[in-house]
């Protein structure tokens, strides 16, 4: 009865990850507006898209103002289109409609010709601003929050760090947690900063595939065998986290990082990722401690459950990814 209950627990819990994956986007869109002429500007508007499709988000621009039909292009998961504005940037109200039903957030940029600059951050509860007066702009923290954002709603990624929980010792896995993140830093980097990228989708497909590797690693284990993820993880996590990197960098290549503090965004971008890994970590501790004390139930069986769980998904987003090239 127990185990059948633990294997009821996979089944929703893997249901209900796949329905919160569908369900959130949290990938930022980019408006960026360059004054080219008297009251002209070029437009870019780089949008995600969700499974496929883009979110209805529209932006709103003051009263008055021309725009061109926007040329639009794929780059990646996301739509850019680029047009031409006729329009006095000075003053109204520019607003992204629809940005109130997304958990998406909007970074927008207005160069102007004399070299002024209004650089702000439009979130669901704040979708406008109002031209003319004085911005705070873009706080760097944003970058910290988007990178705590983007792996506690980066699904696959989690998956992969409680895969190693479940391969690795308490006394370990901080080496282990540690050599995942170096790896990804170091291809997020060359991504944001020297352009040194991999095709998205074959990117998306490994990851997935490494949560069928170290789902299959860990039940090896549990089964009373020898795995080498279990002997030298780090250098697993290392490989591993390599590939992670390009997967991070697909959340700031849809909006660049800002001009002259580009190594501090990246920086604390990075350190978001890392909260947000440790804060996972601590909880898969405190809710495997709980449900060992509560439920009565061995440690090895709840470690099956969600090894099985962590290869079931990445079963599922491999072949879905393989199936989209």
């Amino acid at each position: 009865m127990i185990r059948l209950i633990h294997w009821l627990c996979v089944i929703l819990v893997t249901s209900a990850l796949f329905q919160s994956a569908e369900a959130h986007e949290v990938n930022p869109a980019y408006l960026e507006l360059q004054e080219i002429g008297e009251q002209a500007f070029a437009v870019t508007w780089k949008q995600p898209l969700k499974d496929g499709k883009r979110l209805r988000l529209v932006p709103v621009f003051p009263e008055g103002c021309t725009q061109s039909a926007p040329v639009p292009r794929l780059a990646g998961a996301a739509v850019i289109e680029a047009s031409h504005l006729t329009c006095d940037l000075r003053a109204g109200e520019l607003r992204i409609d629809g940005l109130q039903r997304t958990l998406t957030d909007v970074f927008v940029r207005i160069e102007y010709q004399d070299g002024d600059l209004v650089s702000v951050l439009l979130r669901p509860n704040a979708a406008s601003i109002a031209l003319g007066q004085p911005q705070s702009g873009v706080p760097l923290f944003a970058y910290f929050s988007l990178g705590v954002e983007h792996i506690l709603f980066g699904y696959d990624h989690l998956l992969f760090v409680l895969g190693l929980c479940l391969l690795v010792r308490a006394r370990n896995l901080f080496q282990t947690i540690t050599a995942f993140t170096i790896a990804h830093s170091i291809t997020l980097a060359l991504a944001t900063l020297g352009n040194i990228t991999l095709p998205g989708p074959p990117v998306e497909a490994v990851i997935a595939v490494s949560l069928v590797l170290l789902a299959r690693e860990a039940l090896t284990l549990q089964a009373g065998g020898q795995t080498l993820t279990a002997r030298m993880p780090w250098l697993v996590a290392f490989g591993f986290g390599l590939i992670h990197g390009f997967g991070f960098a697909g959340a700031l290549s849809e909006i660049g990082l800002p001009q002259n503090q580009e190594a501090w965004a990246l920086l604390l971008f990075n350190l978001g990722v890392e909260v947000g890994q440790v804060v996972f970590v601590l909880c898969v501790f405190v809710i495997s401690w709980l449900a060992v004390k509560t439920i009565r139930s061995s440690e090895s069986i709840i470690k099956t459950a969600a090894a099985y769980c962590v290869g079931i998904a990445g079963t599922y987003w491999a072949i879905e990814r393989l199936l989209s090239f």
